[in-house]
């Protein structure tokens, strides 16, 4: 006890001698020690807590973690600071760092929240499904809409941080007041950025294209991989990756396969001979389309497209849910027609033809007769 009383003692002569704002810093920092303590053990029992419930809590604890233990500091800051003196000139300081804080923690907690309620809706719409129609124009609007929400409000948090500063607040002051060459600049230094924000707003209101949509870009084709605040990830049919900005959607053209329905209708195309049986052909096409499982029932259809010297063009129509289906439909059907002209009507298959002609015998003997002479 009694070595208790002195140590006690011992700091507060310390404290007596030490400068002044010693005791004042002392007070903060264990202030802000006491609130990480106490975030810590408040989180680890309502961990424990919501072990057992649904996902969406336990989701929104982990995201709250590192926004709640700056709210900590700053509640440990705003208690503490009306209650301690600090040297001349400190308070300024310490009171500019609690705003900027203060400042940081409400635009963290609002890029949180839109993370989580946007995460939370989407989960409720499923991609991998058959018909995902609507589903993917939730998703695409709600990740687009969250990306450029997260953006802007970065932007205005770190403005709101940066004219907390009086220096940034003349400076700002005198750009707006210039309005000259200094703001040409900004301008267009921003512009791609700000392009490409402007596209990611039109594209999640207007929806030009969707997440796994098939699209033509730049003469490729694929699938809208991922949407992003400035760009877009088109997977394409060999698995490379297409970067392509959000500009690019609303200035360019270029080709959507499932803008309204996933259903498409694919071509075939055949260079027969002129004796090549049509009917029997379109009855085989038939057959064909109705005993294959990526045949949709809608369309079936064969024509002669084209006639040339030597052949003609044959080209069937049939229809599929989705493009790769097609694509697998129109090869099918391709082989098996094929493999059936081979054993039912070789004949119909191209080839060419040449003319023989028979000549007299005196004809003859007048052709060899010239060619000995010469």
């Amino acid at each position: 006890m009694e070595t208790l009383n002195r140590f006690g003692e011992e700091i507060n002569l310390w404290l007596d001698t030490a400068p002044n704002f010693v005791a004042p810093m002392l007070a903060v920092l264990a202030a802000c020690v006491a609130a990480l303590f106490l975030h810590w053990l408040t989180y680890r029992v309502l961990t424990r807590a919501l072990a057992h419930e649904n996902a969406t809590g336990r989701s929104l604890l982990r995201r709250a973690r590192r926004p709640s233990r700056l709210a900590a500091v700053v509640a440990a800051l705003a208690w503490v600071l009306p209650n301690i003196r600090l040297p001349y000139g400190w308070q300024d300081n310490v009171g500019h760092l609690f705003l900027i804080l203060l400042i940081i923690l409400v635009g963290w907690t609002l890029i949180l929240l839109t993370n989580h309620f946007s995460e939370r809706a989407v989960r409720r719409h499923r991609l991998d499904v058959e018909d995902n129609l609507s589903a993917r124009k939730f998703v695409t609007q709600a990740r687009v809409l969250r990306r450029t929400t997260t953006i802007i409000l970065g932007i205005f948090t770190v403005a709101g941080v940066l004219l907390t500063f009086e220096s940034v607040q003349k400076y700002g002051a005198g750009l707006f007041a210039s309005a000259g060459a200094a703001g040409l600049v900004l301008g267009l230094a921003a512009r791609p950025v700000l392009t490409n924000l402007i596209a990611g707003l039109q594209i999640a209101i207007t929806q030009p294209i969707r997440l796994e949509d098939v699209v033509i870009v730049e003469d490729e084709w694929g699938w809208v991989e991922e949407i992003f605040a400035t760009y877009v990830i088109v997977r394409l049919w060999d698995w490379r990756r297409m970067v392509v900005p959000l500009s690019y959607f609303i200035e360019k053209p270029f080709q959507n396969w499932t803008r309204e329905s996933a259903s498409i209708i694919g071509s075939v195309f055949w260079y027969l001979d002129y004796t090549v049986p049509i009917d029997k052909m379109r009855a085989k096409l038939e057959e064909l389309a109705k005993a294959s499982d990526h045949w949709d029932g809608n369309v079936v259809n064969l024509q002669v497209s084209e006639t040339e010297k030597d052949s003609i063009a044959v080209r069937a129509l049939v229809s599929a849910q989705t493009s790769p289906k097609a694509w697998d439909l129109r090869c099918e059907i391709r082989e098996k027609m094929i493999a059936w002209l081979h054993s039912e009507h070789p004949e119909a298959l191209p080839r060419l033809r040449g003319e023989m002609q028979m000549q007299s015998k005196a004809t003859l003997s007048r052709v060899r007769a010239k060619g000995m002479a010469d």
